[in-house]
């Protein structure tokens, strides 16, 4: 997109007040998908090993070798490349509707020589299922949950589906734990709160998926937890802790009590000592849960 500099045009001094507001709101929505996309790089560059579990398990379900597989709502790409790591033959679309984390799948192919393999796909799943074409594996890694319609799209992945496809859906089992119980300030327990006021916001809330697989016709459901203990935490494992509390601090300031507040704003404090971005006693621990579905 060009931009438009006021003072190649003088006689425009000051935009309509609608279309400055329209133009804000662009410029806000970007900066927050370029927030959340460094989040899911973080993510995968922490629970990268996680991931490859993940997708040797998916390989494990597969009848054949998938030929094309889609990606939905792929974020910045990492279950992308993760499953062409894992089926070196296939040819890969990922979907979305942000051009922020198409533009960064498109990065991560080229970086690791995956391009010639990949179809980036702009849609909005609430609207249509793009024509895409027929495919082997369908993977949608935290997203069924953000669908309008979550039966509707999986009555749609069933169609795209070859029979004997595989569908595998994988969600977030709350939030990853990285803070010892007592941190030495403010009251213990700080995570465990955070985590109860997460659950009554119903952020990333979903049901068992599997009566809605079963209901959009798919069979032989099966469900598994991956957990994951790091300790001592990867060095990037800082930044990404700095992330999620800094997410928690900010989108649960009207659920968590003040003092827990405090604590957040030294845990997140670039020059505190005890800032997660300094702290020795880091750890990484959580879990994600998956499904795998057959097309019949």
């Amino acid at each position: 997109m060009t931009q438009h500099r006021n003072d190649q045009h003088p006689h425009h001094h000051k935009q309509p007040k609608k279309h400055q507001k329209h133009h804000d709101h662009q410029a806000d929505r970007h900066d927050h998908e370029a927030g959340l996309a460094d989040r899911l790089d973080l993510d995968a560059e922490v629970l990268g090993p996680l991931l490859d579990e993940v997708t040797d398990w998916v390989r494990g379900r597969t009848t054949a070798t998938p030929r094309a597989i889609v990606d939905v709502g792929a974020g910045t790409g990492t279950g992308t490349a993760a499953l062409a790591r894992r089926f070196p033959e296939a040819r890969l679309v990922a979907v979305d509707r942000s051009p922020v984390m198409l533009d960064r799948v498109a990065a991560t192919a080229r970086a690791q020589g995956l391009a010639e393999r990949l179809r980036v796909i702009p849609a909005d799943l609430d609207v249509a299922w793009p024509e895409i074409g027929a495919v082997d594996l369908a993977w949608l890694a935290s997203s069924l949950h953000h669908a309008q319609d979550p039966d509707r799209l999986l009555r749609d992945l069933h169609g795209a589906l070859r029979p004997g496809g595989l569908l595998v859906v994988v969600e977030m089992d709350g939030m990853p734990h990285f803070l010892p119980d007592d941190l030495g300030i403010g009251r213990p327990g700080l995570e465990a709160r955070g985590k109860e006021a997460m659950a009554r916001a119903r952020w990333n809330a979903y049901p068992n998926w599997r009566p809605h697989l079963e209901r959009a016709g798919f069979a032989e459901v099966t469900e598994r937890t991956f957990t994951f203990d790091l300790h001592p935490a990867p060095p990037a494992a800082h930044r990404y802790a700095h992330g999620v509390l800094s997410t928690l601090r900010h989108g649960l300031a009207d659920h968590l009590a003040a003092d827990d507040l405090d604590t957040l704003d030294r845990l997140l404090a670039a020059d505190a000592p005890e800032s997660v971005l300094h702290r020795d006693d880091l750890i990484v621990r959580g879990s994600r849960i998956a499904w795998a579905a057959r097309r019949p």
